[in-house]
């Protein structure tokens, strides 16, 4: 019976994902499957939250509200499906990418795959979404507008490591839990110590994306970066709408790229410390960590970060590359750490 069930949540959770990221599906593939259905709902969770943020055509107080009411889901086992209902009426028809009406419109399916989990599982994706929403909860709180007419910056680097790890360092809290609880290979991890560096991981991938994304966010209204880093530079936050500026700000850029790369140092300790016979775990570590320094070598060398109409990214080939070498290697850290390494000089 509990076989069937397993089954049936697989083919759901598989459709579902497919429907919204066919690339997160794929990538998926690597992570081992005693715990690839519980990293797949807290994904599509995470995505939905992410989607009612984002829904720019209602209102920043009714977007914080619903996402309030959300949040408020996974305070406990009881769910109000009345307003499970009322976030999918009001934002599912606004939405222009299908693939995320299609998630709104199937929210309630997803809560009730998370019901069908044990209850330790339960609770990992429930703190994982109270702290996950905060960050969303964050960026609508301190950024006011919508446009780099409104643009407002962080106000302290206390505020750019607590939103980091709203947003991406609880993640690792939540892989370390999960891995060690369901693979026999880390039973020896100190969890709590793990924890921590996984919580380093996640905030060098979110600092990757902030130095990466730059330009486009200032034109949302959001610069992630202090205003006490620009004023050391002598700059201040709408300074970074103008291109030209750009030599003037690498001092500060450097600065948070050595941050982002001091993460995830600990972060490639974390996948060595991964047995090598699980080598879907490793590699689903290695993997956005080696993307990550190829993502910020391209930053440090771009001549156009702060312009909006060029975006900073890997090509997808390179990220095969990394795959193939990882894989064909069977995750041996000795070649993977010599990848690395050799990285790390080409960045800083």
């Amino acid at each position: 019976m509990a076989t069937n069930i397993e089954s049936t949540r697989q083919e759901l959770l598989n459709d579902l994902l497919k429907q919204v990221s066919r690339l997160f599906y794929t990538t998926l593939a690597v992570v081992p499957a005693g715990v690839r259905d519980q990293v797949s709902l807290a994904y599509l969770f995470a995505r939905a939250a992410d989607t009612i943020a984002d829904t720019e055509l209602i209102d920043r107080p009714r977007r914080l509200d619903f996402l309030g009411q959300l949040k408020g889901q996974f305070v406990s086992d009881q769910i109000s499906w009345r307003q499970i209902t009322d976030i999918q009426r009001a934002m599912g028809p606004l939405q222009k990418d299908s693939s995320e009406r299609v998630l709104l419109e199937r929210l309630e399916d997803c809560f009730r795959l998370l019901q069908e989990f044990s209850p330790d599982d339960r609770r990992r994706i429930q703190r994982l979404m109270t702290t996950l929403t905060q960050g969303m909860e964050m960026d609508l709180a301190v950024f006011p507008g919508q446009s780099a007419e409104d643009l407002v910056a962080l106000k302290t680097l206390d505020d750019l490591d607590r939103y980091t790890y709203y947003v991406a360092g609880c993640v690792g809290e939540f892989w370390t839990d999960l891995m060690c609880a369901h693979r026999k290979a880390l039973a020896a991890w100190k969890v709590r110590e793990m924890s921590e560096v996984g919580v380093r991981f996640g905030k060098g991938l979110q600092l990757t994306n902030i130095v990466k994304d730059i330009a486009h966010d200032l034109q949302k209204g959001r610069c992630y970066v202090p205003t006490p880093m620009l004023a050391e530079a002598g700059l201040k936050p709408r300074d970074l709408l103008n291109q030209e500026n750009l030599s003037r700000f690498r001092p500060v850029l450097s600065k948070l790229v050595r941050m982002a790369i001091a993460h995830l140092d600990q972060g490639w300790m974390y996948a060595m410390a991964i047995p090598r016979h699980e080598t879907r775990l490793r590699l689903s570590c290695m993997w956005p960590i080696l993307s990550a320094g190829e993502s910020l070598k391209l930053v440090m060398n771009s001549p156009n970060l702060l312009n909006p109409a060029v975006k900073v990214k890997i090509p997808r080939s390179k990220v095969y590359q990394i795959m193939a070498l990882t894989t064909g290697t069977f995750a041996c850290g000795y070649v993977g750490t010599a990848y690395w390494g050799r990285l790390r000089k080409q960045i800083i």
